[in-house]
């Protein structure tokens, strides 16, 4: 008995030695060591003794030129001051990594599809959709671009320089916790790093489209039923570029040639992995005319993902050719959002359907050979070899044809052997818009700005543009397809060439406003042109709600501060209920409800269509418009095939207009419901659900709760790093509000300047400056961002280093 109990005492021993120690992994997720996490001499504890503003204060790094001057300010904020540009960007490339090291490295591995040398084989499917959409290729295309151009080359190579020297400066002791968990360790830094982070956005602005899903719906509705479910044009659009006698598009259009074939009749089951359609940004600025300085604001909020640590980072860059402040993607060279003494600008995401898929019909099983204007052309293939941590290397064949790289097959995707799809993307193409940044940083006036985002290509922006001198304007820019109408709606055919993109549209020819007689410019992903403008766009998920209350809000402003755009940017007012609430309550029966029912409709009534955290009437409406808009396209919901059902705006115009419409129906029932009929089924339904959802959370059904936003740590793989997220923020807003906030989606970062001499700027994001988990400049921000609040820029000359408000240094010395 004695020698069972000391062998279970021992046996227990060892298993929590081995786990306390070891990288286990369950159900494909990977569970950090917990030794290794609490190891206070190099564990979690360790780090967080080093917050931000912890590093040496007197650094020597091989290859400066000159010394390197960084002050920090309360927030974290470094401002680096470089006798040339070769040690600017060197200095920033080591700073960035001194604070985000593990963040940048690890979005190059996604970008790449390199996650599962990390996490091991549950990042497989990832990694193989990754490189089978061209990931990497994208980016040494666009590498190869940017090492031709000598400014541009130097930066990043510089940049890439001052990583290095960072990470060859670092014992296990101080890298960065998540190193730690995941039991790896950085690896070199190189300038091809910096086009997988463009790619990485590239991927994320433009690599949303619905080309197989309006196939399917197509195939089978029928060509007059798509067009009445799925309109190009609607009334109460709003065009980012409005036509008129300012814009009279009096210039030479170039054609594309339309095919006289009919298309693909595929009906495709599986639809992979795409990024979010919400992902967009709101924009605007207002002349001095509109604004009580008689100065010009520009503004900007940037929707995207909402992660720990934050997508973006602040920094102040100082040199004898630029000085500039503003947002940076952590692994891009130079500033991406800011301003310098002279000029600010920001972007939207301009959609346009940037993606078109191809059916491929290949000579056999080798797919050798494929099919090409009714002849037999060699594929090219690429071998991709994705190593897996704990697993043999998978091989993965890639074929390449001319309309791209075959994603789906018989091996991933739909799986079936007939069904051979190719992408044809913006994102296979060079990208020089590092070189637009970079002269953006340095510009002066309206033509500079001109001059620099000549060089912008993907992704297609909205580009806002204001100026100390009164300047405002706003470009549609990146390098569009002129396309015959139709094209790239829906699964084209790779056999007839006239399906291929043709030519390129001229840059000169985009749209854009100078100075309108409104006086402001504005976007918010919302349709580009009207139909006036002479090329055909399409996209399948623009915006209807935000750019409309942006518009309607500035249209009636006058004497406008910094304070008023701070309110507006966190307007969290939505036209959606607006539209549609009083039909919903019109059709409503009282006989037979309940009185907490009642109680709910009586809010909705009362209700001033704000997307307040401690307010009901958004929760009732939300979860009631739901399954309004479930129970209406059951059709599509119950479909064998992938199919996206009608958006909100549509849904919107046909139940005022068409009220007897033919998919106006319960499907699953065997009567032919009315509209009045499935608003009252809706509503008892939605009811229920929410006392279902009170109940399984235990959680008041109040708006903040029932959003429930979260920021995630990157690395949060099944909840393994909790601890390093934020749950349940009560924060206001709604999709389509201007503060455009989701569950783990919405304003990932908000930038107010008023362009005086010097410029005034206002800033704030959900999260910190630092990297570090342990650190207090982690997570600092977001209870600020949360309510609405902004920290004032603090924006110094490049002959003025020393300031009052900073208060740490750093010197970086040759």
């Amino acid at each position: 008995m004695k020698l069972f109990k000391f062998l279970l005492i021992f046996s227990i021993n060892v298993l929590l030695i081995y786990s306390l120690n070891t990288r286990l992994v369950i159900k494909d997720i990977p569970i950090p060591p917990l030794g290794k996490f609490l190891d206070p001499a190099q564990g979690f504890w360790q780090n967080s003794e080093h917050d931000s503003l912890g590093y040496a204060t007197s650094i020597n790094i091989d290859g400066l030129k000159d010394s390197v001057s960084v002050t920090y300010d309360k927030n974290g904020v470094p401002h680096i001051y470089a006798q040339n540009n070769h040690d600017l960007y060197m200095a920033q490339g080591f700073i960035i990594a001194q604070h985000r090291l593990w963040q940048m490295e690890f979005q190059t591995h996604a970008a790449a599809g390199r996650v599962s040398e990390i996490i091991g084989k549950g990042g497989l499917a990832f990694d193989r959709l990754q490189r089978r959409k061209g990931m990497s290729y994208g980016a040494e295309v666009t590498y190869k671009a940017m090492q031709k151009d000598p400014f541009v080359n130097s930066c990043i190579k510089a940049y890439a320089d001052g990583v290095n020297a960072y990470i060859q400066s670092l014992s296990y002791q101080q890298l960065p916790i998540e190193y730690k968990l995941l039991g790896y360790e950085p690896e070199e830094w190189t300038p091809m790093k910096s086009a997988l982070i463009l790619e990485y956005m590239i991927d994320a602005l433009t690599g949303h489209d619905d080309d197989f899903e309006n196939s399917n719906a197509l195939n089978l509705f029928g060509l007059e039923t798509f067009n009445f479910l799925f309109p190009e044009k609607l009334p109460r659009m709003v065009p980012v570029i409005p036509s008129g006698n300012e814009n009279p598009w009096d210039f030479q259009k170039v054609n594309a040639t339309p095919p006289a074939t009919d298309l693909p009749t595929d009906l495709i089951k599986n639809i992979l992995p795409k990024p979010d359609p919400d992902n967009g940004s709101n924009n605007w600025a207002v002349s001095g005319n509109k604004t009580a300085s008689g100065k010009p604001i520009l503004c900007n909020d940037t929707h995207l993902g909402l992660n720990l640590p934050s997508l973006w980072f602040m920094i102040q860059l100082s040199s004898p050719e630029v000085n500039v402040y503003g947002f940076t993607f952590t692994g891009a060279a130079g500033v991406t959002i800011g301003f310098n003494d002279s000029i600010a600008w920001g972007f939207t995401n301009a959609p346009r359907d940037n993606r078109d898929w191809y059916k491929i019909t290949f000579q056999g099983s080798s797919a050798n050979k494929y099919k090409y204007n009714d002849q037999w052309i060699p594929t090219k293939k690429r071998i991709e070899a994705i190593k897996i941590r704990g697993a043999e290397t998978y091989y993965d064949t890639v074929v390449n044809t001319r309309q791209g790289p075959v994603v789906y097959d018989k091996s991933f995707g739909d799986h079936d052997a007939k069904k051979n799809y190719a992408l044809r993307w913006i994102g296979h193409d060079p990208s020089m818009v590092q070189k637009a940044l970079l002269e953006l940083n340095k510009g002066k006036n309206y033509d500079d700005y001109l001059k620099a985002i000549e060089h912008w290509d993907a992704p297609p922006q909205n580009i806002v543009f204001a100026s100390t001198s009164g300047d405002i304007a706003l470009r549609v820019q990146g390098q569009y397809v002129a396309k015959w109408p139709g094209q790239g709606k829906f699964l084209m055919d790779g056999n007839n060439p006239l399906h291929e993109w043709q030519q390129e549209i001229p840059k000169d020819q985009n749209p854009y406003q100078y100075n309108p007689e409104r006086n402001f410019v504005s976007s918010a992903n919302q349709p580009s042109v009207d139909s006036l403008y002479p090329y055909w766009v399409y996209n399948s998920s623009q915006e209807h709600y935000r750019n409309r209350i942006i518009n309607r809000e500035l249209n009636k402003m006058s004497q406008i501060t910094v304070e008023d755009m701070m309110k507006l940017q966190v307007n969290s007012y939505s036209i959606l209920p607006e539209e549609t609430l009083p039909i919903l309550l019109d059709s409503i029966h009282l006989e037979g409800l309940s009185q907490k029912e009642i109680k709910a409709l009586q809010q909705l009534q009362e209700w001033n269509y704000e997307y307040k955290v401690e307010s009901y009437a958004p929760t009732y409406f939300q979860a009631w418009w739901k399954q309004f808009m479930i129970c209406l396209w059951d059709e599509f919901n119950k479909s064998n095939v992938a199919l996206t059902s009608p958006d909100e705006f549509t849904t919107t115009y046909i139940i005022k207009n068409f009220p007897d419409y033919k998919f106006i129906d319960v499907d699953s029932t065997d009567k032919q419901e009315s509209l009045t009929e499935l608003i009252n089924y809706a509503f008892k339904k939605s009811q229920k659900d929410l006392s279902e959802w009170q109940q399984s959370t235990g959680l008041d059904t109040k708006w903040g709760n029932y959003k429930g936003t979260f920021i995630k740590h990157l690395a949060d793989l099944g909840g393994s790093l909790a601890g390093f997220s934020r749950y349940n923020i009560q924060v206001d807003g709604v999709a389509d509000a201007i503060n455009s906030t989701k569950r783990n989606h919405g304003p990932s970062q908000r930038f107010i300047v008023e362009m005086t001499s010097p410029p005034q700027a206002y800033v704030i994001y959900p999260g910190g400056q630092s990297g570090n988990p342990g650190s207090i400049l982690y997570d600092n921000m977001i209870n600020d961002w949360r309510d609405g609040k902004y920290l004032p820029v603090i924006f110094t000359g490049f002959n003025r280093r020393e300031n009052d408000q900073m208060i740490y240094s750093q010197q970086l010395k040759p």
